[in-house]
């Protein structure tokens, strides 16, 4: 794929890569922006390094690709409602985001992606790990391609239940007041909604069970699921420096932050762009090539 206004270079074989070329903190043109769509949707993670983002350039420029949205549960950056601090601080020990997941599932129209931004991390470890749920489809066999086909399964938040966790001791905290349980149902194997590819929609964070089975027979397979998704020849890996931004496909792409740094500050923003529908089977039209 070449790209008019930008160059693209590849992480790793299964997805993500730098893209390079462009200061996302001015005003882009079209033209630039259905580039960096085009090289979003192509290699599921872009990585854009060198970056210097204020919060209302960072909110602007995740508007040129859909609209952001406040998170149900963590608390926003005073004064940006669009913006969570993702902050492990050195006394802590527990990260956040460190199991792998797709984020918000728990919605009935899941977050379409999400641009995380790097203002400070440690000087080694903190890395995030991206694995290609097109591939963890691709490569199923055909017999549990067509049981999985015809599942949906029932996703929830309950692994936010015990919010004692985000107490006095945490620096990322909760909406204690209106915290609530929250519930969807997805199909197993969802089409994107762009692309038009199969990838495998589940994730040992927030599914539960498959509609019409118990949790107990959900588990088996469920664990054999999250397994298969996240084999190595799946995944990139981003080392995170100060004014990294990354850009990914919440729709195809699930994430691990991994939590190898102790007693070190790490602290980025993240914004989430809002789904415009809901999973399905059925992919919609293919996005023209043009900024949204």
């Amino acid at each position: 794929m070449a790209y008019r206004h930008i160059e693209v270079s590849p992480l790793a074989g299964a997805c993500g890569a730098e893209v390079s070329g462009v200061d996302l903190a001015r005003d882009l043109e079209d033209a630039v922006v259905a580039d960096i769509r085009r090289a979003f949707l192509d290699h599921l993670v872009a990585v854009f390094r060198d970056q210097d983002l204020t919060p209302e350039r960072h909110v602007a420029l995740a508007r040129r690709f859909g609209t952001p949205e406040r998170h149900p549960m963590v608390r926003a950056v005073d004064g940006h409602p669009e913006i969570i601090a993702v902050t492990k601080l050195e006394h802590e020990t527990a990260n956040f985001g460190g199991i792998w997941h797709y984020d918000l599932t728990f919605q009935a129209k899941p977050a379409v992606g999400s641009l995380l931004y790097a203002l400070e991390v440690p000087p080694y470890g903190g890395d995030t790990l991206f694995a290609n749920q097109y591939l963890a489809y691709e490569t199923l066999s055909d017999g549990l391609k067509a049981v999985l086909d015809g599942l949906d399964t029932v996703h929830t938040n309950r692994a936010w239940a015990p919010r004692e966790a985000y107490g006095a001791h945490r620096s990322i905290k909760l909406y204690e007041d209106d915290w609530k349980e929250m519930e969807a149902t997805h199909p197993a194997i969802a089409a994107h909604h762009e692309t038009g590819r199969k990838t495998l929609f589940v994730n040992s964070n927030s599914s539960l069970r498959f509609v019409g089975w118990t949790e107990e027979e959900s588990r088996p397979l469920l664990a054999h699921l999250a397994h298969h998704a996240t084999r190595p020849e799946f995944t990139c890996r981003v080392r995170w420096q100060p004014g990294t931004l990354v850009f990914w496909d919440n729709r195809c792409a699930m994430h691990y932050a991994v939590n190898d740094y102790h007693g070190r500050r790490r602290i980025l923003h993240r914004v989430s762009i809002g789904g415009e529908r809901a999973p399905s089977r059925i992919a919609g039209p293919l996005h023209e090539d043009k900024a949204a």
